[in-house]
């Protein structure tokens, strides 16, 4: 899936002229907190975001009306003052996977995506990247989410799929992750049902370990503190 096919195209942005009055009351006005800012020619210049907003507002320690004079004079910078500047971005020809590994690593809030002449052409935030993650988990639909505890060997996970598929469930997603013990890998199947009991059965049968997906999350991070 591309970056293309999930981003936000009905875009709102700003020029650098902005004033922090006229971005603070886009955003509240929008319930947005990213906003592009562009230049003459629509190139993109910079990004701001509510928390920029929020890092130039004084300190509420100070007294009642200093703090309302400060905030007033604040309100007529420019947003250029505060807005990042050349912004990390991305093509929408990268995948959703890359674009999550961008604001993975860089932990930002929201890519702004351009073209090949710098021409800002949507914006991608991490509300995209989880509406895009439950389409493709298929979990937008009921059903439920087993774990399964298998060897890291070949072939597990076609045992699973076999079970799965003889019991004429549909399956949503798989999902895969390593166990921290480094012999076994955990599977993670979503089924497009609630009556999961043959296929429980038939995976004991066969050896597979069933724990709870919460209960095996929490383990986990508990080891990984430890």
């Amino acid at each position: 899936m591309f970056v293309s096919e999930r981003m936000s195209t009905d875009l709102i942005t700003i020029g650098p002229d902005f004033t922090i009055a006229e971005v603070k009351n886009k955003m509240s006005k929008n319930s947005i907190r990213h906003l592009p800012v562009v230049g003459r020619e629509g190139e993109l210049v910079g990004i701001v975001t509510d928390r920029d907003l929020r890092d130039a507002m004084p300190s509420t320690l100070l007294k009642k009306s200093n703090y309302e004079e400060t905030v007033a004079k604040i309100m007529n910078y420019l947003v250029s003052d505060i807005m990042t500047r050349d912004p990390i971005t991305i093509y929408g020809y990268f995948t959703i996977q890359d674009a999550l590994l961008v604001i993975q690593k860089k932990k930002v809030g929201a890519l702004p995506v351009i073209d090949e002449q710098g021409q800002l052409i949507g914006l991608l935030s991490t509300r995209d990247l989880l509406t895009a993650f439950v389409n493709v988990m298929g979990i937008n639909e009921p059903g439920s989410l087993l774990c399964i505890l298998v060897h890291d060997k070949p072939g597990q996970l076609k045992k699973i799929v076999d079970i799965v598929a003889r019991e004429n469930i549909s399956m949503g997603s798989i999902l895969t992750a390593k166990s921290w013990d480094g012999e076994k890998r955990a599977i993670f199947p979503y089924l497009f049902t609630n009556n999961v009991i043959n296929v429980k059965k038939r995976l004991l049968e066969i050896g597979f370990e069933l724990i709870d997906p919460m209960n095996w999350y929490l383990d986990q991070i508990s080891k990984k503190n430890d």
